[in-house]
């Protein structure tokens, strides 16, 4: 049975893994050569985070667990990221949607995070939070680019953020292995950067001209392990080498 401090790494490390994934589908399929290299970029910082709280997570665990344990030998109810970093990548303001919003929630997440009582997870949030800066400020830049764009534009980011409102909230619930860290000064609780988020949002939603306001509930389950279908595809192609040849390395 995994300890709270084990499943609260997993859920950091899921976030930024199935949304590193997601992006990484954007590879060479980007509207422009220079954004798709960009957006690329974004999902080896993902990565990179993930594999921190995972080597982490691994050591905690023991029994000859490694990241790559973690990340291709789970099954769908074993993950514990939010909702929305599942989700599919849908056009290319649904990506920019979705990575602004998680952007921002990662940064101030992070932020705080950076000084948890858990050096090891202070070290990785800090060195996390140098990317995650340069992931907001390019996902702001587009959010501003497409809603005070053309009007096709600015209807497609209206329509992301239809998509995508509902899921938002479930960050600032947080779960029960969550709430035993928040008391110890190890966790960071969400209830605490509510406010400042809202307030990013709402300033960039203006400057954007994209209609706003808050969602008043939430699809949750992902950190709990309940998850949609999509993630049963993601895992279905990201785990089918480990899983058809058992141990393998290259």
């Amino acid at each position: 049975m995994s300890t709270s401090l084990e499943s609260y790494l997993l859920h950091l490390a899921d976030n930024a893994l199935l949304l590193g994934h997601r992006n990484s589908e954007w590879c060479g399929h980007g509207p422009v050569l220079e954004q798709d290299i960009a957006l690329t970029n974004i999902a080896l910082d993902l990565l990179g985070q993930a594999r921190y709280f995972y080597q982490y997570a691994a050591e905690l665990h023991g029994e000859k667990f490694t990241e790559d344990s973690f990340a291709y030998l789970r099954d769908a109810n074993e993950f514990k990221n939010c909702l929305i970093c599942e989700l599919p990548n849908g056009h290319w303001g649904i990506t920019v949607m979705r990575q602004f919003i998680c952007s921002a929630l990662q940064f101030h997440l992070y932020s705080k995070l950076q000084y948890s009582a858990d050096e090891r997870i202070a070290g990785i949030a800090e060195k996390a939070l140098k990317e995650t800066t340069y992931h907001l400020k390019w996902s702001r830049q587009w959010m501003i680019r497409l809603g005070d764009g053309t009007v096709e534009s600015r209807e497609r980011m209206i329509e992301a953020w239809g998509e995508l409102k509902d899921y938002v909230n479930e960050f600032f619930e947080p779960a029960p292995y969550e709430s035993e860290l928040i008391i110890t000064g190890v966790a960071v609780n969400p209830a605490e950067i509510q406010a400042t988020f809202n307030d990013l949002m709402k300033e960039v939603f203006v400057e954007a001209t994209i209609p706003f306001e808050f969602p008043d509930w939430t699809q949750k389950g992902g950190k709990a392990g309940l998850h949609t279908e999509h993630l049963g595809y993601i895992l279905a192609e990201m785990q089918f080498l480990q899983r058809a040849y058992p141990g393998q390395s290259w």
